[in-house]
């Protein structure tokens, strides 16, 4: 399996107990919904190794898990702190407005006042902000992903249609030359 054909599930965090049972955390936000998960994929060395499970317990925020094949300490001691990934298909249908970062990428992003923008190369998840960024032929346009600046997302036609705020794009596309120093 491709990683770029998965998506991160979360992490396993510790040992648990004597007979090699991990704690998982899963970065989701319902861990219910993985309640019946069979198999899961473990980054070892970059590279997505396939894990079957067969017991597993959902916690507040993650699950108790026991792997086939890993039923000492010193055996699941070797996988923690290591990242957890499922294939895209897993991922519940999203609609409307909501979306998931891979999803939009190649779509057509279009503004409320200046119309057709360009193409989302790339949804840069930073911490405090996550960023459409759009390419323009040669420009480069970073907008927000708010809520209040996304109209709609037409997933048939792959257009996002945006109202980004006033004066924003113009920082892009009609850049202020620099102003001379002063003498």
């Amino acid at each position: 399996m491709n990683k770029n054909e998965c998506f991160n599930l979360g992490y396993i965090s510790k040992t648990v107990g004597n007979k090699g049972e991990l704690l998982l955390i899963l970065d989701v936000d319902d861990v219910k919904r993985y309640q019946k998960l069979e198999s899961v994929f473990v980054e070892i060395n970059k590279e997505l190794v396939p894990f079957f499970i067969t017991r597993i317990e959902i916690r507040d925020n993650g699950a108790r898990v026991t792997f086939d094949g890993v039923d000492t300490t010193q055996k699941a001691e070797e996988i923690t702190r290591t990242s957890l990934y499922l294939p895209l298909s897993f991922l519940p249908p999203l609609k409307g407005k909501k979306f998931y970062f891979h999803e939009v990428l190649g779509f057509t992003a279009t503004d409320k006042t200046y119309g057709m923008l360009g193409t989302i190369e790339n949804v840069l998840d930073y911490p405090t902000q996550a960023l459409f960024q759009i390419k323009k032929d040669k420009t480069e346009i970073l907008i927000p992903v708010k809520d209040e600046f996304i109209i709609a997302i037409n997933r048939e036609t792959k257009t996002v249609e945006l109202d980004a705020p006033e004066g924003l794009i113009d920082v892009y596309l009609n850049p202020q030359p620099d102003e001379p120093e002063n003498e």
